[in-house]
């Protein structure tokens, strides 16, 4: 499928974009930014990859960022109620 520009993107090009995605843990954004596409045509690549479960390192990624996340939630939780107390 061509795009607005009128010209297509290299097999090649799109795998490296959603590798970067995947692995690097780049954004969907700036790998857009960076390609020159569409926040969406990404996406596009991203779900049409999709069809197979993920691996084990992307589960072990995703399972390290989940803790991380709730640790800063923890955190600001605990920031918010001393914040509130000292009003």
């Amino acid at each position: 499928m061509a795009n607005k520009k009128g010209y297509r993107i290299a097999k090649e090009v799109k795998a490296e974009i959603v590798r970067k995605v995947k692995e690097d843990g780049v954004s969907v954004a700036q790998a857009a930014k960076d390609a020159g596409v569409h926040e969406t045509t990404v996406y596009g690549w991203l779900s049409a990859g999709a069809t197979s479960a993920p691996s084990w390192t992307e589960v072990i990624k995703l399972q390290k960022q989940n803790k991380e996340l709730f640790e800063v939630i923890g955190e600001l939780t605990i920031q918010l109620s001393q914040a509130k107390k000292k009003n």
